[in-house]
């Protein structure tokens, strides 16, 4: 299975600058992990959008998948 490339919205680094860094490396270590599998456990679609979010903890990662261009676009990441 080929290996999906991370980006981020710019917003998610503002979103990150509030969480303790003790959770930041989790959630940074989460959404590392979606290059292998962005469609894994604990990944649900959301309803009315075509976005996925996972759970780190507490915390929400939001995001879309590009599966013709190999992308995971992390959109927002926040306290569920």
């Amino acid at each position: 299975m080929a290996k999906y490339r991370i980006t981020f919205k710019e917003s998610v680094t503002k979103d990150l600058r509030r969480i303790p860094n003790r959770d930041v490396k989790r959630i940074l270590s989460r959404i590392n992990s979606l290059a292998d599998n962005p469609r894994g456990k604990g990944c649900l679609k959301l309803s009315a959008q075509e976005r996925y979010r996972v759970r780190q903890g507490l915390y929400r990662i939001v995001y879309e998948i590009q599966d013709a261009h190999l992308v995971v676009h992390v959109v927002k990441v926040g306290h569920r």
